[in-house]
């Protein structure tokens, strides 16, 4: 079974990287896909994202990257894959991406949506709030991989 796994992946948390782990646990072959976003501004790069997944997920010989800046759902067909992953750490996660499985569903009714509920240990990581604490000089090493955390430091120092 092949499975797809779309986000953003700015920067990648160890939310992120549980979500991978169990997933390429489940199944034969993961495809981890950094979704562009023309309209959403990305703090690291796409290569740079790219070379932090590719390190993240070194240890798992099912799992591959890659870009795409266009509906998932496309990106699935071409791969023939139909099965998509998302993690939720909430009920407001849930709600929002159930709604988001109908919409792949009326898009591709092959499209079979996945959510796996996060791991208690990660409830409160978002990339979003991590960036916010980097930005302040925080500590982020409990919520980011350490060559994530160091990246995000190095960031904020150019500013």
């Amino acid at each position: 079974m092949k499975a797809v796994l779309p986000g953003s992946f700015d920067p990648p948390t160890l939310g992120h990287s549980n979500l991978i782990e169990r997933a390429a646990g489940i199944f034969d072959e993961l495809l981890v896909v950094i979704s562009e976003n023309r309209r959403k501004k990305s703090l690291f790069s796409t290569e740079e994202r790219v070379h932090m997944l590719e390190e993240l997920v070194r240890p798992f010989h099912n799992v591959a990257i890659f870009v795409w800046d266009s509906l998932v759902a496309d990106f699935m067909k071409q791969h023939n894959a139909r099965l998509l992953v998302r993690g939720a750490r909430n009920s407001i996660d849930f709600a929002y991406e159930f709604e988001l499985s109908l919409m792949y569903k009326t898009i591709d009714p092959n499209i079979e949506t996945i959510i796996i509920p996060t791991d208690p240990k990660y409830f409160t990581i978002r990339s979003s709030s991590i960036k916010e604490l980097a930005s302040f000089h925080g500590d982020v090493s409990s919520m980011a991989p350490p060559f994530v955390a160091l990246a995000l430091k190095a960031k904020y120092e150019e500013e």
